[in-house]
This record gives C-alpha cells, structure tokens and sequence, in this order.
C-alpha cells in the first residue's frame, strides 16, 4: 500500500512522522489537495469507519497537521473518507491518549486494519515509541482486523468506548 501526507507543515518539523517517513522513503508528502493522490483518506471526521472491505485500495492518505488546525482543516481530499476507530496514541506527545493519533501511528493502525501488519511495523520501525503503539492497541487491531465491515468495527469499538477504553 502506498502511503501519501497532505502535509500541511504547521507543527514541530523535529516531531513530525511524516516528514520522518517521507525522509526514509516509506511516505510521499503533498503540498497542496490537488497533488495528493486519490485513495482512503483518514479522516477522523469520516462518517464511514476504516475496515477489512476497504483492503482493496493501493492508497492511503493522511493528513498531517497540528491538532488545533485538524478541528478546523477542510478535509477537501479526494478519495473514500474513512475515520479509524478506537486507538489509544504512543507517543510522547499524546502517550495513552485515545484518537489522538500522530501520522505514522495513523497509517500503522490503518494498515493492521487493512491486514498489512508488517508493512505497519516497518513504518513504526522507524520511532523509538512504536513498537509501544502495536502492544498498546494489539488487541483492538486484532479485532478490527478480523471484522468484515464498517459496522462490525464500530461495534467492537463501542465496547471499548463503553469500558472506558479499558480491557
């Protein structure tokens, strides 16, 4: 699967995983909407969750930019619109915070859900938090994983909303 950033630029360039990923090859970034490829667009806005069925795109966009402008980002891109489910972040920045995911932890949980587990702990390879972010969500990736559908994924997710995240 290839991945692609609508990179925005507006945060930490220390902290950023896109760039990070782009400066090793495994990420493609985009100045504007217009470069950025179609395919699934992470979106946490989405009304659609990210699932299995979605496995047959080659492409997976995410938008990387600070968490005060993603509230207000127009999420103009092209492409199926989907919202990961419930994922608890590993980074220093967000450590144990649900949703608030960086890019490289969106595009690894993506993948797991997709079904391409190595090709997410190669992105996550590349941080020295991320293998913390597989062990944290290892057992919601399994079951997103193992869900057929959008609907499937939002139940397993509302009995991690309803437990409070906890298992």
């Amino acid at each position: 699967m290839d991945l692609h950033v609508r990179y925005e630029g507006d945060d930490d360039p220390e902290k950023c995983t896109a760039r990070k990923l782009a400066r090793f090859d495994m990420a493609e970034l985009h100045r504007t909407n217009r470069a950025t490829p179609y395919g699934i667009v992470l979106n946490p806005h989405a009304e659609v969750a990210l699932s299995p069925a979605d496995a047959d795109h080659s492409t997976l966009v995410a938008l990387d930019c600070s968490w005060e402008t993603a509230e207000r980002a127009m999420f103009e891109l092209a492409g199926e619109h989907r919202a990961l489910p419930f994922l608890v972040a590993a980074n220093p920045v967000n450590y144990g915070t649900p949703f608030q995911l960086n890019t490289a932890e969106a595009f690894a949980g993506a993948l797991c859900i997709l079904g391409e587990r190595e090709h997410a702990e190669e992105v996550l390879s590349k941080f020295r938090w991320g293998h913390t972010f597989l062990e944290l969500n290892e057992e919601p990736l399994r079951r997103y994983a193992a869900c057929a559908d959008s609907t499937e994924v939002v139940a397993v997710q509302q009995e991690y909303l309803d437990a409070g995240g906890e298992e």
